[in-house]
């Protein structure tokens, strides 16, 4: 829009006057409201709660107006948290953040990831999940029963909405990486049947892994995530059995990786290991790895660095696979 000389003018007496006393500057950037549409997993209590007696909280770390750092921990009730695009082009996205199977946050690496994907287009589905540690019977399996649950009702909503439920993707970051893979390898559901959602399959068309935790075992474990997942002292087996790069990947979805070199919580030889993992299985598979970013960079803190490409990256591999497609007009 062009302004007019006398606009001009207006628009900078307006600039140079004073701000009413009490209200933020008017350069002072605000957080977006976060979308108040969210799903139940579960219609009644999640299964194996009979010993957990933690409390909910969410924790915000952020000082800063212009943006949430969140994370929730001791979650009972998981929830997914739906970000709906203004002109949808079919497209599901179920994203799952990080937080060392502490805690998941709730921002970086999800409400923030999403609105770039939402704002391509994409509907998508931030998951609140269940700790391990927290007394759930099925112990390190808890929170993949959530991510199985979730994306069986993100495909079930697809269908409800209109979308396309063959194009239902899952994107993972650090220890959420670590659960998108799961769920991207694994075949059998590790819950009872709930109802008409769990007909549905809970495999990802397209799998994401924002650097992931990926290996439990050896000297680019993140101990962390270990601990949280299997206790402080796991079996070899439970090492074997919960490391992605030893999990059957036969069949799997395409996979994208992305992990940066400069990653001292999560070393990058676990996105390495884990596409030799894919290889082998024949998965297509593509790998980017940025020479700056560290570990949990998300969207917000790359900018300028060389890992902030990641999500265009992203949508032209989706795009190759036919993932993304016209926006509607409605």
């Amino acid at each position: 829009m062009l302004l007019n000389r006398r606009g001009a003018l207006g628009l900078a007496a307006l600039a140079a006057a004073p701000k009413p006393s009490g209200l933020p500057p008017a350069s002072q950037a605000m957080a977006p409201p976060d979308p108040t549409e969210t799903i139940r997993l579960w219609a009644g209590a999640a299964p194996g709660g009979e010993t957990v007696t933690v409390t909910p909280r969410v924790v915000e770390r952020s000082t800063d107006p212009a943006f949430h750092d969140r994370f929730a921990q001791y979650t009972t009730d998981p929830i997914l948290t739906v970000l709906r695009p203004e002109r949808p082009n079919g497209a599901s996205l179920l994203l799952i953040p990080g937080g060392g199977y502490r805690w998941a946050v709730v921002d970086k690496e999800g409400l923030d990831c999403a609105r770039p994907f939402a704002a391509a287009g994409v509907t998508c589905f931030i998951l609140r999940y269940r700790l391990p540690a927290d007394g759930w019977a099925a112990g390190p399996a808890a929170p993949l029963q959530d991510a199985q649950r979730a994306l069986r009702l993100v495909r079930q909503r697809a269908i409800a909405d209109g979308l396309d439920p063959a194009r239902v993707a899952v994107l993972g970051a650090s220890a959420g990486g670590h659960l998108a893979g799961a769920l991207t390898a694994s075949k059998d559901a590790v819950y009872e049947t709930v109802d008409g959602a769990d007909a549905l399959s809970f495999r990802p068309d397209l799998s994401i892994l924002m650097y992931p935790v990926a290996t439990m075992d050896g000297p680019f474990a993140h101990a962390g995530s270990r601990e949280h997942l299997l206790g402080p002292d796991p079996s070899p087996e439970a090492l074997a059995r919960w490391s992605l790069e030893r999990m059957d990947w036969t069949g799997a979805p395409p996979t994208f990786l992305l992990h940066a070199l400069d990653d001292m919580s999560v070393p990058a030889e676990n996105s390495v290991q884990l596409l030799g993992a894919l290889r082998a299985a024949g998965v297509k598979a593509e790998a980017h790895l940025f020479e700056e970013g560290g570990h949990g960079f998300g969207v917000r803190l790359i900018a300028g660095k060389p890992a902030s490409v990641w999500p265009d990256l992203v949508h032209a591999w989706a795009a190759r696979r036919g993932w993304t497609g016209r926006v509607s007009e409605t």
